[in-house]
């Protein structure tokens, strides 16, 4: 059996006295788009900061691509392939599309880093940042301010971003928050056919996406997995209802 991309055993976070991940066990398969859902305050976020390193994990491991990194900083987790999106979009509004990716590009080859229009005009890395761009459907939108995009596009951009890192592991942290049904079909989209391409760990609350495109969903409630499974058993699963979907499906 092929060893998942990433493990978390016993994994715990307190805040203060609210313990908001309780010895947390959890695992996303090697080609698997893997859903977290689970009602606010669950620790969806934290669960995905603990992933990416944004924050300290109190105890517990976190095991990716056959090694423990639950010491590594973000920087060193980027390098070894994970790569993350936010809630709240996070780009770089005062350059343009292009520059926004040569920058991830550059950031992957591990280039210093240099006044970002010289960056973008460089073929080594204009290339493969025009590439991703094709591939998640901004190629019209290079050479446009990113600070103009809609609400989706930025979306879309972030995806573009986390593409041009090459990674290993995609994290994304409702990528559908705020965006209109047009424009999060558009991201549905888009997230099929990177499916199976890269593992996927996906945090969302629009549950027309999350039963879409999970391979398998896990219910995140009070820090704890309340079960995992398939998205039919998932949305049969009468504590699953009783806790989140009763309300997220009416």
């Amino acid at each position: 059996m092929t060893a998942p991309v990433l493990r978390l055993e016993g994994l715990n976070k307190n805040f203060g006295g609210l313990a908001v991940t309780r010895n947390l066990n959890f695992e996303v398969a090697a080609g698997e788009l893997h859903a977290v859902i689970g009602p606010n305050g669950a620790g969806k976020t934290t669960l995905i900061n603990l992933i990416s390193g944004l924050l300290p994990a109190d105890s517990g491991c976190v095991v990716f691509a056959g090694r423990d990194v639950t010491a590594l900083p973000v920087p060193e987790r980027a390098k070894l392939g994970m790569a993350r999106s936010f809630q709240i979009t996070s780009i770089l509004p005062g350059f343009s599309v292009l520059e926004n990716v040569a920058l991830a590009v550059q950031a992957r080859m591990g280039s210093s880093f240099r006044f970002v229009g010289e960056a973008a005009a460089e073929r080594a890395l204009n290339e493969p940042a025009m590439a991703a761009l094709d591939e998640i459907g901004l190629t019209t939108c290079a050479h446009r301010l990113a600070g103009h995009l809609s609400h989706g596009e930025k979306r879309a951009l972030e995806l573009t971003i986390a593409l041009a890192m090459q990674p290993k592991l995609l994290l994304l942290d409702e990528p559908m928050a705020g965006v209109g049904r047009d424009e999060t079909d558009q991201l549905i989209d888009v997230l099929s056919r990177l499916k199976g391409r890269f593992p996927i760990l996906l945090v969302e609350h629009d549950m027309t996406a999350v039963f879409a495109l999970a391979d398998r969903i896990s219910v995140l409630l009070y820090g704890q997995i309340l079960t995992s499974g398939t998205p039919d058993a998932v949305r049969a699963d009468p504590q699953v209802v009783a806790a989140y979907l009763g309300e997220e499906m009416e």
